[in-house]
């Protein structure tokens, strides 16, 4: 009699499906090379998919939060904090062929069985990996001090030119002058928390002045709980109806 075995294959079919319900559906953007999927997943977290190449963003929260999606080709790590860098996440992951893209702290923190997989990148510092050009950006605090939560040159934002679209991803920052100063960007996602990055405010006034096409506010709980990305929205879309604010569920067990 087979029918237990294939109640037990029904019962994981469906406890799959239900584990990637609980992400909110992708986004496609057209690009010159195809599609680009972009999928949010939790907090600073997230994943983008090109080209059949998937790249998880600061996997954090645990395994259970990526099924559903298909395994990484590229892992991009911006900090060393435990919501960018969690060796539990990324050990439940199967990263054995990965390429993970990091900053020096990163690395010097990472398990020795990492090592021979790292892509090392300073601040300013590029590589082409999957086909893919990634620009490591500065991202830290305003003022720039030692006590600082994200000093200057600890930790990368990036930049992914992903065919015809560029792609920023601010990691933990303020609006700083580098980011300010972007061009051509067509997909930001940009943090605002207090304590640690920045208020709304600030992050819309730097999203008004480097003009992104389409923007996400993502890495939004602080100290206080979520930040108002309604008043984020808000106020530049009073200022730049131009540019897309895209409001994402980031935390559906908040």
């Amino acid at each position: 009699m087979k029918l237990k075995p294939i109640l037990a294959l029904a019962f994981l079919l469906a406890f799959v499906q239900v584990q990637a319900q609980q992400l909110t559906p992708p986004d496609t953007l057209k690009t010159s090379g195809g599609p680009l999927l972009i999928q949010p997943i939790t907090h600073g977290t997230l994943a983008l998919t090109y080209k059949a190449k998937t790249i998880y963003v600061d996997p954090y929260g645990g395994a259970d939060l990526f099924k559903g999606l298909p395994e990484p080709d590229l892992i991009l790590i911006t900090d060393i904090h435990g919501d960018h860098l969690d060796t539990a996440t990324l050990g439940a992951l199967n990263t054995e062929k990965v390429r993970l893209v990091v900053p020096r702290a990163v690395a010097e923190m990472l398990p020795e069985k990492y090592k021979q997989q790292l892509v090392i990148l300073d601040n300013g510092g590029q590589s082409m990996q999957q086909g893919i050009n990634i620009l490591a950006m500065p991202m830290y605090n305003l003022p720039d001090t030692a006590g600082a939560f994200h000093p200057k040159g600890r930790g990368n934002g990036y930049v992914l030119q992903l065919g015809d679209k560029r792609v920023y991803i601010s990691g933990d920052t303020e609006g700083i002058p580098e980011m300010r100063r972007l061009e051509d960007i067509d997909v930001a996602f940009v943090s605002m928390n207090l304590p640690y990055t920045m208020e709304v405010d600030q992050a819309a006034d730097a999203v008004l002045e480097f003009q992104p096409k389409i923007v996400y506010p993502y890495h939004y709980r602080g100290q206080n709980g979520l930040s108002d990305v309604e008043k984020f929205k808000q106020l530049v879309g009073a200022k730049n109806k131009n540019i897309e604010v895209r409001l994402k569920e980031w935390y559906p067990n908040k």
